[in-house]
């Protein structure tokens, strides 16, 4: 097998596939030759060529998402890396396993006028987990055998995330080597065992608590973790909130959480608020239950899961447990644990019931809008989608609608920046070939990430609805911005583009619609056929005038539901 003959590139590469690396996304450039060269060459791994290095690294987070394995970046040095840091911080908060490899100059050339050179060293220290110099000298059995392996196994093992090495190489760079292609040895993840007595103040609480609210964040979808919270949700005196993000359904979860909290009366409201609070998974969408939560007096909030130890986002932490939700949950089925003290999670579950009974009756009435459009993508979204959705209006848009059955819901909630959705979605499509993939997203982020575009590994397997209401249309929602003189230019910032062009560039099949029968017209066949040919685009243009009263006026006329 011919590789580099690099030898800190070797034993690097080695380790990653033993860790469980199979793919690496690679940005072209010189300086980065011998990782492209020996990761090309080997025969266990799949290496992908992206130019643009921010859309190159989203698209290694979408792989990693679809496949649960960790998977390589590289590029050459210089100012290339930094376009990998947006990708890396979204990995970093969604504790997705990047590894990423970029090439350096040698150390006596740093800061010395020598061209595509920067202080590399330390560029990513606050959002990975490690960060390792390897030199070209390092040998395969040593110091820096062992220190690669560390760092691997900060990727993979409990709290997930990326780990960054760098490789600074003197030229000659394009010299190889044959080498002989290694057997993967084992991997020790080094996964600390679940020590039950660690849950003896959780027990405690929790049988002595009336009212028990279980709040879930972004996660994959488990089966068995899926039948537990539903077993769960069961005692009317648990109430078990979810969003689409979560993945998880079922009849007695309340999955909108924004359109329940919308309804109830302000002096009813503590008699909604939990005794006790338990959470796990990723980010929360809703603002409303974060500042309803932070606003609980005397909470006991008992947080399960292995990343961010320190998190408080509801300003009431008592505990972190290290644990899966699984073991926490295996638990609670217990005899002794079950409790039925109260109808605290069937009050919930009834409010939920009265709004959705209303909800698609009052979605009929309305005039063509935002909220129509995403009234109607749910409507005709087939069962099983992957969908995945961009930031801003469009996550919340979604949240406001039961989750399709069996759909699985994605997008970038780490730092939830609009940057990446397109190419996180493409490189999510890439390894999910037979499955149809939906991305829906806004103007302002398709026109950001339209690089995205750009690869030669687009599938017709990805269909993309672009709601297109020339700007942010967000910062008419949310409070402040829409107060101001300078919205229009400096938070919506209104354009007049179109996708019609960016489609025809990268060969995308183009379409486009702006009234409500137009949209039902197309969405009736949008889905069809899907994996054939090129990817489709339909854009769909929305009033921004309108939009904001719209959903103003869903919110205070749901007020009247119950």
């Amino acid at each position: 097998m011919i590789a580099s003959d690099k030898s800190s590139v070797q034993i690097l590469l080695k380790r990653c596939l033993a860790a469980g690396m199979k793919t690496i996304v690679c940005s072209p450039g010189s300086r980065n030759a011998p990782i492209v060269i020996s990761a090309d060459s080997h025969p266990d791994i799949e290496t992908l060529v992206i130019h643009d290095e921010r859309v190159a690294a989203f698209y290694a987070l979408g792989i990693s998402l679809a496949t649960r394995e960790p998977v390589g970046l590289t590029c050459t040095s210089g100012s290339a890396m930094l376009n990998y840091y947006p990708a890396i911080a979204e990995a970093y908060y969604q504790c997705v396993p990047l590894i990423i490899m970029t090439a350096d100059r040698p150390e006596e050339w740093i800061n010395h006028g020598d061209g595509q050179t920067i202080v590399q060293k330390g560029v990513y220290y606050n959002h990975v987990h490690g960060e390792l110099v390897i030199p070209e000298s390092a040998k395969e059995k040593g110091v820096y055998a062992e220190k690669i392996e560390e760092l691997l196994r900060n990727a993979i093992s409990g709290w997930r995330g990326p780990v960054h090495f760098n490789l600074p190489f003197a030229e000659p760079l394009y010299d190889t080597a044959e080498v002989t292609a290694s057997e993967v040895f084992p991997f020790n993840v080094g996964i600390e065992p679940f020590r039950a007595e660690s849950l003896r103040a959780f027990k405690k609480e929790w049988k002595a608590a009336k009212k028990i609210m279980v709040l879930v964040g972004q996660m994959d979808r488990d089966v068995g973790t899926e039948k537990l919270i539903n077993d769960l949700s069961l005692d009317p005196s648990i109430c078990v909130l979810v969003e689409n993000t979560s993945n998880l359904s079922g009849s007695r979860l309340n999955h909108c959480i924004d359109r329940s909290l919308n309804v109830i009366p302000e002096d009813q409201w503590d008699e909604f608020k939990p005794d006790l609070l338990l959470t796990f998974g990723g980010a929360v969408i809703s603002k409303r239950i974060k500042t309803f939560l932070r606003n609980t007096k005397g909470l006991k909030h008992f947080r399960v899961g292995f990343e961010f130890p320190e998190m408080d986002t509801y300003r009431h932490l008592t505990q972190h447990i290290f644990a899966s939700p699984f073991d926490i949950l295996k638990i609670l089925q217990k005899k002794e644990m079950r409790k039925y003290h109260s109808n605290f999670g069937s009050k919930w579950k009834q409010l939920d019931f009265l709004v959705k009974d209303h909800q698609d009756l009052y979605l009929d009435s309305i005039e063509f809008s935002d909220l129509k459009v995403f009234h109607w993508i749910n409507q005709f979204l087939p069962n099983g989608t992957y969908l995945h959705m961009a930031n801003s209006s469009v996550v919340r848009y979604c949240q406001l609608f039961d989750p399709v059955q069996d759909a699985k819901y994605y997008g970038n909630r780490g730092t939830s920046g609009i940057d990446g959705s397109t190419s996180t979605a493409l490189g999510f499509a890439f390894k999910m070939p037979e499955n149809l993939n939906v991305l829906v997203t806004g103007d302002i982020s398709f026109l950001y990430d339209s690089n995205a575009l750009w690869t030669k590994y687009l599938l017709g397997n990805v269909k993309i609805i672009l709601v297109n209401n020339n700007g942010g249309g967000i910062f008419k929602i949310i409070d402040g911005p829409s107060s101001t003189p300078q919205l229009e230019e400096y938070f919506e910032a209104k354009h007049e583009q179109t996708a019609e062009h960016i489609c025809r560039a990268f060969n995308i099949n183009y379409r486009s619609v702006s009234d409500d029968t137009g949209l039902q017209g197309e969405l009736s066949t949008f889905f069809k056929d899907f994996g054939v040919g090129r990817p489709d685009l339909l854009e769909v243009f929305t009033d921004s005038s309108r939009n904001d009263k719209v959903l103003k006026n869903y919110f205070q006329e749901a007020k009247t539901w119950i």
